[in-house]
């Protein structure tokens, strides 16, 4: 698993600690973490989940009122080195 999975993977290990349902995605650039957050949390619950997601890229929460509020992360993965770009068939 590339490091951002495992960065990943431990944001929704800590989100799921304290109570939420966390969904991990791997893109090809990034994996993102969700997760679903009811109408109101008290500020101890808010402090941990900010906590859970500050090892993150980028982190937000986008809330509607059709989907309700769902707060998500971003881990970056790795940029390959300059000798790295074009694959072995193109490394001196």
């Amino acid at each position: 698993m590339p490091a951002s999975g495992v960065s990943a993977a431990a944001i929704a290990a800590r989100l799921s600690a304290v109570g939420f349902s966390a969904r991990v995605e791997e893109h090809d650039r990034f994996t993102t973490v969700e997760v679903e957050l009811p109408e109101s949390l008290p500020a101890d619950l808010w402090r941990e989940v900010l906590e859970a997601v500050a090892d993150a890229d980028r982190f937000g929460l986008l809330a509607t009122s059709l989907n309700g509020r769902t707060l998500w992360a971003v881990v970056d993965k790795a940029v390959p080195t300059t000798g790295d770009v074009g694959g072995p068939s193109r490394q001196r």
